[in-house]
């Protein structure tokens, strides 16, 4: 069942579609950042620094779930963006050991499509996105063997980092790529 609204058209189950666009707003996303170090800082406190490894941007939607989750864990820790011996990126950074800071960021899931001003109702709210991001930040450490650097939900925060490459990855959970 469709419901219309002034920007798009909710579903029966809440999802919400574009006008004029065809697919439903159920993705993860993420920005993985290959980097020296980074930190997220909060009320001016360090919360979070690691050395080199991978800041992970992530963003939560609506529809989002444990398989999302599963899929992307699995695709950031085997990730070959680490230089290998002869300099070519072949290498992961549970292979090079190196660290993880994931810092959770809504507006990720915005939508520019109509006017100048973001909209972020493809983000899921805190009820669904804290335990999703929970989830990730807990998954992700298990498969890297040590404690993953975090942000703090909903939290004004500052994140400092220096891109080693620079090399960055946009992720996307819906289409798997």
């Amino acid at each position: 069942m469709l419901r219309g609204s002034a920007l798009g058209k909710t579903r029966g189950d809440g999802g919400f579609f574009f006008q004029g666009e065809r697919n439903y707003l159920r993705v993860v996303r993420a920005v993985i950042q290959r980097v020296s170090s980074a930190s997220v800082t909060i009320d001016g406190a360090v919360r979070s620094a690691i050395g080199p490894g991978l800041l992970v941007l992530l963003g939560v939607g609506h529809e989002d779930g444990q398989e999302d989750l599963d899929w992307l864990v699995k695709k950031v820790a085997g990730l070959r963006i680490f230089n290998d011996e002869a300099g070519v990126m072949n290498r992961s950074v549970v292979e090079v050991g190196g660290e993880a800071l994931v810092v959770s960021q809504f507006t990720l899931m915005a939508s520019t499509r109509k006017g100048n001003r973001p909209s972020y109702v493809g983000a899921a709210g805190h009820g669904k996105a804290i335990p999703l991001y929970e989830a990730f930040c807990t998954a992700l450490s298990s498969a890297l063997g040590r404690p993953v650097g975090t942000g703090e939900f909903g939290a004004d925060m500052q994140v400092a980092l220096v891109n080693d490459g620079p090399v960055t990855i946009c992720i996307d959970t819906k289409n798997r790529e």
